[in-house]
């Protein structure tokens, strides 16, 4: 019983300490002007002002900004799939030579920051005539150097050393070749880490402000490539700037800037909500919870 109090004990701070600046964010949101005044109102608003919203939804143009950041995230998110899919089908099932120092770059790769190579990859997309593009994203992910594609390759790499090899086997007995073994047999069996992949990649591309502000909206103010996440930056900008030169009415517009920054992680939570049960299933059976 003490042991139970304990985990629960734990897990109820744990929970608080990841909670509450989403709950605070969501109650300041909903407050209006005279709440944010009245030292009284600490959580519950008086009155759910959701014109805090609408302000914030014109302020980022929400919906076309939404669209855009799917088609930023979601290109390169299904490319990462495929292409990470093949190669940790590749590794897991083949033994080749090199193959160790193949999957010691591959494991270096992803530790090397990316502020590394930040400038020489701006040049080479710059040269290539692909800087204010999707295609800034999609084309290194079709090439297998994605966003945090070294991940996926080990994600996959390590389900498909799980799948049996009896039935690549007789994949291969049926007169199956290899592409045709991956895609009967692999591909299949490989639902938990497609989905862990998808969730991965389109959260850390949809989450990426900096990469999507210099790759894929480039230096021009006026680009057509601006997500949410973009959108949230230039707001938070100019609301900071607004208030640094005292412009109180902007002060007490807090509750505006908490909704943009609410309207900018709605589609994700919506997504994780979907897919919750899906997610942490996939999890378990992809392996890569360090066990």
């Amino acid at each position: 019983m003490g042991k139970q109090i304990v985990v629960y004990g734990l897990l109820i701070c744990i929970g608080f300490v990841y909670l509450y600046p989403l709950l605070s964010m969501v109650s300041m949101s909903l407050m209006n002007r005279d709440d944010l005044l009245d030292s009284s109102v600490n959580w519950l608003p008086s009155t759910l002002f959701l014109e805090n919203y609408r302000s914030a939804a014109v302020s980022m143009n929400f919906w076309t900004s939404l669209l855009k950041g799917i088609v930023i995230a979601g290109l390169p998110t299904l490319c990462n799939v495929l292409i990470c899919m093949m190669v940790g089908y590749g590794f897991a099932t083949f033994n080749f030579r090199g193959k160790n120092i193949m999957m010691g770059l591959l494991i270096f790769s992803y530790i090397l920051p990316s502020q590394v190579t930040m400038i020489p990859t701006y040049v080479l997309y710059n040269r290539l005539g692909i800087v204010g593009s999707p295609l800034a994203f999609v084309l290194p992910a079709i090439l297998g150097n994605g966003l945090n594609s070294a991940i996926f390759i080990l994600i996959f790499f390590q389900f498909f050393k799980q799948v049996p090899r009896v039935l690549l086997e007789a994949a291969k007995i049926d007169g199956a070749g290899h592409f045709e073994s991956f895609v009967k047999v692999g591909v299949p069996s490989a639902g938990p880490a497609i989905l862990t992949v998808v969730l991965f990649s389109f959260v850390w591309y949809w989450n990426e402000s900096y990469l999507t502000e210099m790759y894929v909206k480039g230096l021009s103010a006026n680009s057509m490539w601006t997500n949410l996440v973009i959108q949230l930056k230039n707001f938070d900008t100019s609301f900071t700037n607004a208030m640094a030169t005292g412009d109180t009415a902007l002060n007490l517009g807090e509750s505006v800037r908490m909704a943009a920054t609410a309207l900018s992680i709605i589609p994700l939570m919506i997504m994780y909500l979907v897919l919750q049960k899906q997610f942490v299933e996939s999890i378990d059976r992809a392996g890569i919870t360090g066990e």
